[in-house]
């Protein structure tokens, strides 16, 4: 048996966690055959099969569930390693990588990125645009920019201002509605739309308030979108009697074990300030604080 590979557990890990050599490629962006040529080699080293390959995917194999645990601890001490080791690069320079919703990313992101990066010419913002919430524990980002009732477990930070939402259409005689799906089921405004629209009036579905704000401009049907969206589009009017005003809070956030390194600190009272100055257009201009 030759020794372990250490970069290898990224893959195992992966694999064991999506299922498949499709959804460990995508979570590791690499291509479909470097995992398999990856997984093979290390059962193939260790001379240990890890999987069972069934026509469903990729199942960890009877007995082998102590083995993935095992890595998964080894898998924690490292990310504790690199966290302590990025925490010893102080200076406000390098890369810094945000997380954030893609209505923000669209909406108020991009100006808010440019004005910090131009006050300080060393230091890069990465931007991911994913509605989805990244593991700031497993380095996917530095910093998350979010709108959520609560901080998640497992992160640390402040409420910078607050989201509006209202209730937009073509016009007014448009009787359909647009729901939500995906990681916006969960939402405040998705539970109303299913406590107070019947079903059949549902027409339409979205993961994203950007698709649902250009089906709505399609003519697709009524869609609740936070104000940021739906105010600047001339396409759409709000329907300010369709729904009781509603709010939520955004974050900026980070991991704790990041959150008292200087650049991460420092970056995440810019966002803080800069998303203060945005607070009335984030509201909406008739939105009303509940």
């Amino acid at each position: 048996m030759r020794h372990m590979n250490w970069d290898d557990l990224r893959f195992v890990l992966a694999v064991a966690r999506a299922g498949s050599l499709a959804g460990a490629s995508r979570a590791l962006g690499v291509n479909h055959a470097t995992v398999l040529r990856r997984i093979t080699g290390f059962e193939r080293d260790l001379d240990v099969t890890i999987f069972d390959r069934t026509a469903r995917g990729y199942r960890v194999a009877p007995r082998r569930a102590q083995v993935i645990a095992a890595m998964e601890q080894a898998e924690s001490a490292v990310l504790g390693v690199e966290r302590v080791m990025s925490a010893a690069r102080s200076p406000l320079a390098g890369v810094v990588r945000v997380t954030s919703t893609d209505t923000l990313c669209l909406a108020v992101m991009p100006g808010i990125v440019e004005t910090l990066q131009a006050g300080e010419g060393d230091l890069t913002i990465e931007l991911n645009s994913q509605n989805l919430h990244l593991d700031l524990g497993r380095l996917d980002a530095d910093i998350a920019v979010r709108p959520a009732r609560s901080l998640p477990d497992g992160l640390t930070g402040v409420r910078a201002c607050q989201m509006g939402f209202a209730v937009y259409a073509t016009g007014p005689a448009i009787g359909n509605w647009l729901g939500m799906t995906g990681s916006l089921a969960p939402l405040p405004a998705s539970e109303w739309l299913r406590a107070n629209v019947a079903a059949e009036r549902i027409t339409g579905r979205a993961d994203s308030f950007v698709v649902l704000r250009e089906m709505a401009a399609a003519g697709q049907g009524r869609a609740i979108l936070p104000c940021v969206l739906g105010d600047e589009d001339q396409r759409l009017i709000r329907l300010a009697d369709a729904m009781p005003p509603m709010v939520t809070d955004i974050w900026v956030a980070s991991h704790p074990d990041m959150a008292d390194v200087p650049r991460i600190r420092a970056v995440c009272d810019m966002l803080v300030r800069a998303l203060e100055r945005e607070a009335a257009r984030l509201l909406g201009a008739a939105a009303t604080i509940g």
